[in-house]
């Protein structure tokens, strides 16, 4: 996120943190912003945002096994970042 971006929303930064580290995969990373959202929000939303998190990750999943296209928006928007990555690469 931009500059500031996380700010906008109350504890946004604490929600930022646990995506990425969720996303980073690094155990102590994941623990530290697990603790920061309980500690700042509570359980119940912790739990939320996990599940969240979880849902989006499932729905990505779903849509390219379904092989359901990049909308032409997001194609040229991501275009150098998947070429930087290979992405192209993979077998569709």
């Amino acid at each position: 996120m931009a500059n500031g971006e996380a700010d906008s929303i109350p504890h946004g930064q604490a929600l930022v943190d646990l995506v990425e580290a969720v996303h980073g995969g690094e155990e102590a990373a994941m623990t530290a912003a697990r603790r920061a959202v309980r500690k700042r929000l509570g359980d119940a939303a912790f739990v939320d945002a996990c599940a969240t998190i979880a849902s989006f990750s499932a729905v990505v999943k779903i849509a390219d096994g379904a092989g359901i296209p990049l909308e032409d928006y997001k194609e040229e928007a991501t275009r150098q970042l998947r070429e930087d990555l290979s992405i192209n690469e993979f077998q569709s």
